[in-house]
């Protein structure tokens, strides 16, 4: 299906209006029991959009668009909805704050135990990097919602909305700190011998020229080089003292962990019961909070963010902490996923993680970071066109835009998703069973890094390519789409697709919803770039032009500056259409070809209904 942000998002808001707002009261369940991930969640899928694109926007009422307001007429007047926004944001706090006043992030709901066992209760409110994240977002989305909305109600004179917003500035920020500080002391530096099991396979997983393990693990450290330094010199914050960076001959990797890691030192310059937790998560990174890191940390970074000033000056200290460790993550994946001269190890699908965990959602996840750091410089056309094909297998392999067969183990990828063990959740107070984290977004991650690849991407073919696989995907998680009940219009119900027993699911996944909206915001940016330009269709529609002035400039030597003839009047148009093609001709190069294309056929038309008259004459 042809991917249409605008009224997709539309069509997503009337069908969350309709699940959750009743009665003039929100509900916050969903497929889920509700906890602090899945309630960020619910509310980026309204604010996501209305912050980050322009004709969403909810904070400035006077200058609402008719269809939004349409939509969302159910919260009252086109004033209303952004008094109602501010409600929601006021109740989202409420229940995300213990009664000492500290945020939360409890994962509750989103964590399984292995085996038989339930979590403990303690386990329940074990905070993860996904957490932090998804909170990153939402507290810079409303930071900026009520900065602009508060203009408004100044501009009204609506002292007790003014009061409101500068309550609800003060709480969000304050859990901005504490969510920031979380993504700090989550992020870790796992160092390994190459001859133990782990280095072993990170030699391995990079080895794709047959070479002695001693000779890639020597060529790897001299590719890391300087990511090591700068892990050993800029990265002081928070970090823990198991990293031996100093000792060349060891392997590294780095990103985020599940949470905080245990043993990261305290940040001693927020108050102590945020920057000082006890902290349980392994000292290893994980792909998947590493991507969901490196989201979260975009939007502190984002020019809105900088434009609007929406951090403090202990904000701005986490964010230049946050902001190395985005850098050098994503140059640490980016040259380990292209590694050696001959195929990458990102192209020896499955990817194997140091653990020796391999999946195609592993695969999946490196090419997100890849994505990432390419966006963050200028992608080469050879980086971008190895990628489509990453992309393509992946979504083969993935069942994407190939049916399932029975029995298929690439549904798991799907439904429930990937399984990754949370190591060292056995450890919280009280002790309980290991957790599980269980990753089901693979449609998603291809779709908003397909079209992430795209809007990089300097090549017509290339860019089609991956334009065609988003719309392959869209497909896809169309055809999962709840079709029945309040939650008509949200996701998600993968059984739709790959059968079992969750064809029937009337009860929306804010997980999955907000993965989508996210892409469409991503299609939004993507749509409003410049199009491509072909050096060639450039030449030709010069060409056509130059053919098509000289001949209207024949034309105009037989007519007269007084004449009004039907003539003039076409030549006239004749002129119009080629001064607007040699405006477009460098940006627009089809536009101005077309254009050209038609101005000849006119003055053909003309030239000859002249020629004709000659003859009858």
């Amino acid at each position: 299906m042809r991917i249409q942000p605008r009224q997709q998002i539309l069509d997503i808001w009337s069908a969350m209006l309709s699940a959750c707002y009743r009665d003039e009261k929100w509900h916050w369940d969903g497929v889920l029991a509700a906890n602090s991930i899945s309630d960020s969640e619910q509310l980026l899928c309204l604010l996501y959009p209305a912050t980050e694109i322009e004709s969403f926007a909810l904070d400035r009422p006077e200058s609402m668009s008719d269809d939004v307001w349409a939509v969302l007429e159910a919260f009252g007047g086109q004033a209303k909805i952004g008094i109602t926004v501010l409600g929601l944001l006021e109740e989202y706090l409420e229940r995300n704050t213990d009664p000492d006043g500290l945020p939360r992030f409890d994962a509750g709901s989103y964590l399984r135990a292995s085996g038989d066992r339930e979590p403990s209760p303690a386990q329940h409110h074990l905070e993860v990097v996904d957490g932090y994240s998804m909170s990153v977002t939402l507290c810079i989305a409303a930071l900026g919602f009520a900065r602009v909305f508060d203009r408004w109600a100044r501009t009204e004179r609506r002292k007790d909305i003014s009061t409101r917003i500068t309550t609800l500035n003060e709480r969000m920020s304050a859990r901005l700190t504490a969510a920031m500080t979380g993504l700090v002391r989550s992020f870790v530096v796992n160092t390994m011998s190459p001859r133990s099991p782990s280095g072993e396979v990170l030699v391995g997983m990079l080895n794709q020229s047959g070479q002695p393990d001693k000779v890639v693990a020597e060529s790897v450290a001299r590719s890391l080089e300087r990511v090591r330094a700068r892990l050993r010199n800029d990265v002081t914050l928070g970090r823990t003292t198991e990293a031996e960076l100093d000792d060349e001959d060891l392997l590294f990797e780095c990103g985020w962990s599940w949470g905080v890691v245990a043993g990261s030192d305290a940040v001693d310059f927020v108050p102590p019961e945020i920057g000082a937790g006890v902290g349980y998560a392994d000292p290893r990174p994980y792909l998947y909070f590493t991507i969901i890191a490196l989201d979260g940390i975009n939007d502190v970074l984002s020019q809105r963010t900088r434009e609007l000033d929406l951090l403090d000056d202990t904000q701005y200290r986490l964010a230049e902490a946050l902001r190395i460790r985005w850098d050098i993550t994503q140059r640490y994946w980016a040259t380990v996923a292209r590694f050696g001269t001959e195929t990458w190890p990102l192209e020896d699908i499955p990817w194997r993680t140091s653990d020796g965990e391999e999946s195609d959602y592993f695969s999946l996840l490196v090419s997100a970071v890849l994505i990432q750091e390419l966006v963050a410089r200028t992608a080469s056309d050879d980086d971008l066109t190895r990628a489509i094909g990453i992309f393509d297998e992946l979504a083969r392999r993935g069942r994407i835009v190939r049916r399932p067969t029975r029995d298929d183990p690439a549904v798991a990828l799907h439904h429930p998703g990937v399984r990754m063990s949370l190591r060292g959740s056995e450890n919280v107070d009280g002790g309980g069973p290991r957790l599980d984290w269980i990753a089901s977004d693979f449609a998603t991650v291809l779709l908003k890094r397909s079209l992430q690849a795209a809007r990089l991407s300097g090549n017509i073919t290339a860019r089609d390519r991956l334009m065609e696989l988003a719309k392959e995907v869209m497909d896809h998680l169309d055809r999962r789409v709840i079709t029945e009940g309040d939650a008509a219009g949200l996701w998600d119900v993968p059984g739709a697709v790959f059968g079992g027993s969750t064809t029937d699911e009337q009860r929306p996944s804010w997980y999955m919803t907000e993965r989508v909206i996210e892409c469409l915001v991503t299609a939004d940016r993507t749509y409003r770039e410049v199009p491509l330009r072909s050096p060639a269709m450039v030449v030709r529609a010069v060409e056509l032009l130059n053919e098509a002035e000289h001949l209207l400039n024949q034309e105009m030597l037989n007519v007269s500056i007084s004449d009004t003839s039907a003539n003039r009047i076409a030549l006239d148009g004749v002129e119009q259409q080629l001064a607007r093609a040699r405006q477009v001709v460098n940006v627009q190069p089809g536009t101005a070809f077309t254009l050209a294309s038609a101005a000849l056929i006119e003055l053909d038309r003309l030239a000859y209904a002249r020629l004709d008259a000659t003859r009858s004459t």
